[in-house]
This record gives C-alpha cells, structure tokens and sequence, in this order.
C-alpha cells in the first residue's frame, strides 16, 4: 500500500494487471442494482503509471441506499455462493465499523459517504475480480496511518477516520505510522475493510510475474497515490526435490535461566506444548561466574507469542524473554496405514519434493505390539518396515 487503498483503488490494480473489464461488468450485472459505469483510464501517480477506474453514477446510482438494501442486493444477486459470501463478509466489517464509529446496532447506523452503489460496486469488484484473476491467497503490507487531516460528512477529522480506525482496531491488521506518509487520507474504510477482510499480513515470497498499480482520485506532489497489486505463484517449496516447504514466519522465545529447578522447568515445557507451541527444549549453558544454567527456547506462531512470554515469566525465576522472528523449512507429512503380519501399523511419511525420504511406523502402535507379542519394540519396529517394502508400500519405490 504506497499511497493508502481504497475500493477504486483496489479496482484500477486489478485492471493494470489483466482484468477484463467487460467480464466483470457481466458479473456485476448479476446484481439488481444499476445506474454506474465503468471508466478506465492510464494516469501518473508520481513516477508510476497507474490505471484509474472511475465508478460513474447516475441518478439511481446516486440514490441513498441502506444496510438493508445492500444486503438484500448480495442476497438476490445470482453470483456463485463463494463470491455472495466474500462480499457480505466485508459489508459486515464496515457496518461493524460504522457502528463502533457513531454508535447504535451494526447495521443501523447512516450510511452517509458509503451510502452510494459504488460502494457495492467496490466490495463486490475486488472479490470478484480477484477469483477471475485466479488470485488463491493475498498477502498486504501494513496500512499507512497518514499526516495531517481529512474531511467527511462529519466534518475534519485526523488522516485516519474513525471508521477506519475501527476497521483496523477489530481484525487486528497492522498499521505503519513511520518514515514518510501519505498525506490526508490515506486509507478509506471501504479499503481497509476489503484488505483487512481478504488479506493476510505476514511477509511471503512469490516469484512476480505480473504487477500493476491502481491510482487514487487525487495527484499530490508529496507521494505516489497508488496501491500496488503484484501477481506471481508462491514460492511454497524450492523445487521439486528441493528441502521442503518454507512456511511463513514465527517467533522463537529464548531465555536464560540458573536458579528453576528441574521439576519446575519440566511443568513449563508441558504447559507451553499445551498452550500450543511449536516446539521447546532445552540447552545446557554457562553463566556468570561460570555456574550452570538452562536455557529455555520455544518457537510459537505469532498469535500465541504473548501469552507464551506470560508464561515463563510467570511459572520461571527468569527476569526477561528474548524473542526474534525466525523461518524454518518443513518438510511434508503424510500418515497412512500399512497391513503386516503384526496387525494394521500407522507409518509417517516424510515428503520432499515429490520423494519419499524417509518412513517411521508410528511409536505408540508399535509399543502396544511389543507389549502384546513380547517383541522387543526396535523389532516390531523393522519387521513393520521390512513387510511394508516388500509388499510395494507407497515409499518402497
């Protein structure tokens, strides 16, 4: 987002990198409400070329609609029920928005600024214009917060207005207020909504290979008022029968620890696992004056970094928690059960790539024969492998 986003903004960039206006029209046209017009048109935004779509109203596009007019408008469409779903759920955000905004029920409040069909028109393009450009996933960086002031039906308020500080207060989405900003308003709540509704926030990388910019109604000097849409497939493995699926970001928390006893630094270990994290272990150091010491490490996905710090704050001596973001490749994991002479075992697969790296017979089925037969458990554990690769398991090849 380099000048902010708005709905028409969003539209211009689909446009800049391939959609065909006149097939989104004929979805459009799958609502019963009328009275706008697509305009599009090469502008400069700074030192971009960007694509700007006019949403174009006549009287009955102008006419003041309702919540209600426009939920039923979505409900009586005949788009498919993807699409009916998609664009209700953003409506739902800016009703919620509204209403936090000005008060009253979520679907109650005036509509004033978004009370107009282009609104529809906005919501309604982004969701469908993407499922034509084949779009799967979206990825956004952070909302630019703004300098200075904007002007509403409300009168002058902050470059953020209240509707959309509410959009970004309730999903969560991250915001940037350093280095330069766009000045007035950047962000609508129509395109806070459609982003923080449709898009994730964590960093991906993608091979580009198409990209476009979807220009603002206003040309300041002191920016590019444009949002950029960049196009390309995830780069979700490093080829085939490369080292696994790179998966998006998490954090790892780590701390040193001299004076927790063993049994203390065991019930943490066993109520971070329950707490949901990734992984945990522990590391044998030395500290000042060379004592012994523990430390603590734990990968966690973001959303559970905080309350995983509360944690060992909380049940350990320690007095801080280091944490960092960290990547980490994945290899894939299948189980699939195989029949042998020692009964049906669950074995995990191991995926790179397209191969299959390694097979292991899962350790609790195989510790229930050992106790069963007498077996010793290292040898239920091959005769598991042994028969399943004779008999053409899936790895065996």
């Amino acid at each position: 987002m380099i000048g902010g986003v708005s709905g028409d903004m969003l539209l211009g960039a689909m446009v800049a990198v391939g959609l065909d206006l006149d097939e989104l029209q004929a979805e459009l046209d799958k609502f019963p409400d009328r009275g706008f017009r697509l305009e599009k048109s090469l502008v400069n935004r700074g030192g971009l070329e960007a694509t700007l779509v006019d949403v174009v109203l006549d009287d009955d596009g102008s006419r003041k609609r309702r919540w209600d007019n426009f939920y039923s408008s979505i409900a009586s469409s005949s788009l498919q029920d993807s699409d009916k779903r998609g664009i209700k759920r953003i409506f739902d955000v800016l009703a919620e928005a509204e209403a936090s905004a000005h008060g009253g029920e979520a679907g109650t409040t005036h509509l004033h600024e978004l009370g107009t069909v282009d609104t529809l028109v906005d919501v309604a393009s982004t969701v469908i214009g993407m499922r034509l450009l084949g779009v799967e996933k979206i990825h956004a960086s952070a909302f630019p917060v703004g300098t200075g002031s904007s002007s509403s039906s409300h009168g002058s308020m902050g470059a953020t207005s209240i509707a959309t500080a509410a959009i970004y207060k309730a999903s969560g989405a991250p915001v940037r207020a350093g280095g330069k900003q766009p000045i007035g308003e950047a962000v609508t709540p129509t395109g806070a909504a459609i982003v923080a509704s449709l898009a994730e926030f964590f960093p991906v990388e993608f091979n580009a290979d198409r990209i476009g910019y979807g220009a603002g109604q206003r040309n300041p000097e002191g920016h590019a008022n444009v949002v950029g849409l960049w196009i390309g497939e995830g780069r979700s493995q490093w080829g085939r029968g490369g080292p696994g699926r790179r998966r998006p970001e998490v954090m790892e928390l780590e701390t040193n620890i001299d004076d927790s006893t063993g049994e203390v630094l065991g019930y943490v270990h066993e109520q971070l696992m329950e707490l949901g994290c990734l992984d945990v272990w522990f590391t044998p150091i030395q500290m000042k004056k060379n004592r012994p010491a523990t430390m603590l490490s734990v990968l966690v996905k973001r959303d559970l970094v905080d309350a995983a710090a509360e944690l060992i704050l909380r049940e350990t001596s320690t007095l801080g928690v280091r944490r960092r973001p960290v990547r980490r490749y994945e290899a894939e994991r299948q189980i699939i059960t195989v029949d042998t002479s020692l009964g049906k075992v669950p074995v995990k697969l191991k995926r790179i790539g397209d191969t299959i790296a390694q097979a292991a017979p899962e350790y609790e089925a195989c510790r229930e024969i050992a106790r069963e037969t007498g077996l010793p458990i290292a040898e239920v554990m091959r005769i598991v492998v042994n028969e399943a690769t004779m008999r053409g398991s899936p790895w065996s090849g």
